[in-house]
């Protein structure tokens, strides 16, 4: 008997960042499988839809997967998306279950992990002290303040050429509202959130940024969210700055925070030299899948 599949409601969704889901039951009503289907608003972004199954183990192969995959098909087709992509972990059942629907491999990425207990902090600190003649580093906790907010908005640019391989990812348009509503959010669910940020001192605006969140109470691993320079101002060592000065806050700040993680995409070899010279050590890696609608 082919599973029962029962659209839920999210409470978590906006007009700006909707999320669908569904529920895959046995014909005794038992959950074996879920999805959910992220359809992100906004300019840039509003052509794809991002794509989440999990399955129960002994249900697998079994068609739930199949029928969870259709309910998403139908209601992102319905919403006017151009394709649908979905990240699963290399090597385990996803990517076979992927390939047999249609999709094709788009984007690899490796995680990787900086173990706190085991830094060098005086290494890092000698990193994040080195002069940077014209530039200058400056933080902030929560909300940027509201002489940097502007050009904060205008360098989150620096994401935009970020090599994504063929995963039409779009581009993300930011403002100050959104830029504020974001840092909001964060603080709502009861993480921290802290940015360093490299100013250029011709005219103080902020040529760069790094964010790290952490999760409340300072415990466990802290995310980073992401690292960019504008074009305009790379070859100059910056992201390497940026990214010491938040290990040594985080290091400093919350001596009980275990580690600190990020995912890099295959192809940004800068950015994985980063990582590298700062003792990040890789985790595992996950593929983006992506099917044209």
């Amino acid at each position: 008997m082919p599973p029962r599949i029962t659209p839920l409601t999210d409470p978590g969704s906006s007009p700006s960042n909707r999320r669908l889901a569904w529920l895959a039951s046995d014909a005794e009503g038992v959950p074996v499988g879920s999805a959910f289907l992220r359809l992100p608003g906004g300019t840039g972004r509003d052509h794809r839809a991002e794509l989440e199954i999990a399955v129960h183990p002994a249900e697998r192969r079994t068609g739930v997967g199949g029928a969870l995959l259709d309910a998403a098909l139908t209601a992102a087709r319905g919403d006017g998306r151009r394709s649908l992509v979905a990240r699963v972990t290399a090597g385990t059942p996803g990517e076979p279950f992927l390939t047999a629907r249609g999709f094709r491999p788009v984007l690899a990425l490796t995680f990787a992990r900086l173990p706190l207990p085991e830094l060098d902090l005086e290494a890092v600190a000698a990193i994040a002290e080195r002069p940077h003649p014209g530039y200058a580093l400056t933080s902030w906790d929560g909300v940027v303040p509201t002489e940097l907010a502007h050009t904060f908005a205008d360098s989150r640019r620096a994401m935009d050429d970020m090599p994504m391989e063929d995963s039409d990812h779009g581009i993300d348009v930011w403002d100050v509202k959104r830029v504020v509503a974001v840092a909001e959010a964060v603080l709502e669910r009861g993480d921290a959130l802290h940015t360093v940020a490299v100013v250029d001192r011709s005219d103080g605006s902020v040529a760069g940024f790094s964010e790290l969140v952490v999760p409340g109470g300072g415990r466990g691993d802290a995310q980073h969210y992401g690292t960019g320079v504008l074009p305009g101002h790379r070859g100059h060592g910056l992201g390497l700055w940026m990214k010491a000065e938040s290990i040594r806050a985080a290091r400093l700040r919350y001596p009980e925070l275990a580690g600190l993680l990020t995912d890099t995409a295959d192809s940004n070899a800068p950015m994985i030299g980063i990582n590298d010279a700062l003792g990040y050590q890789p985790t595992h890696r996950e593929l983006e899948y992506r099917l044209d609608l």
